[in-house]
């Protein structure tokens, strides 16, 4: 991803976004962990010995995140090309989006979603995609708001905590 940038947190309330770091490792896997839930986790609760949030498949250059002021990781996204094919490069799906507790309510989310359309937008990307469980009602609000709209749905996908959900795809355009 280039750099992407909201306002800082000291002047606005909104967190500053950037690209991530290699350094931003240990912060974004211990965040991922706080972070998981049953509403929009699809495999078990992490437990020791945790792995790397980096690694070949999950780089720092697809994931921007958002601080406070003080420097203190609030949240992140990932974007990524959706498959290897180069008929499919104009896309790119959220394959990851986590907000700290602490953090939420405070347009967290929000700045990280613009800001990843935006850094998409000047890669001449022209579509994001993304997949949402049918439950997470807070999540797929967000999303809409932002422009998302329902492009399908899988229903009973998944079998979480003894019952079945759906798995739900969005999409939206991105201006050329």
């Amino acid at each position: 991803m280039t750099a992407a940038h909201t306002d800082p947190a000291s002047r606005t309330g909104v967190p500053g976004v950037r690209p991530a770091r290699l350094s931003d490792d240990a912060p974004l896997g211990e965040l991922d962990r706080a972070a998981w839930s049953p509403l929009h986790a699809v495999t078990p609760r992490p437990v020791p010995p945790y792995g790397p949030f980096f690694d070949e498949a999950h780089r720092p250059e697809d994931v921007l995140v958002a601080e406070d002021a003080d420097g203190t990781v609030l949240g992140y996204i990932r974007l990524v090309a959706p498959t290897p094919l180069a008929c499919n490069r104009h896309v790119r799906q959220i394959q990851g989006l986590a907000v700290a507790a602490a953090a939420r309510g405070r347009g967290v989310g929000r700045a990280l979603l613009r800001a990843a359309c935006d850094d998409a937008v000047r890669q001449g990307v022209v579509r994001i995609t993304l997949r949402v469980l049918g439950h997470n009602t807070p999540a797929r609000a967000l999303y809409a708001s932002e422009g998302f709209a329902v492009e399908g749905v899988l229903p009973g996908e998944f079998h979480l905590d003894g019952r079945f959900v759906d798995d739900v795809l969005m999409g939206r355009s991105l201006p050329r």
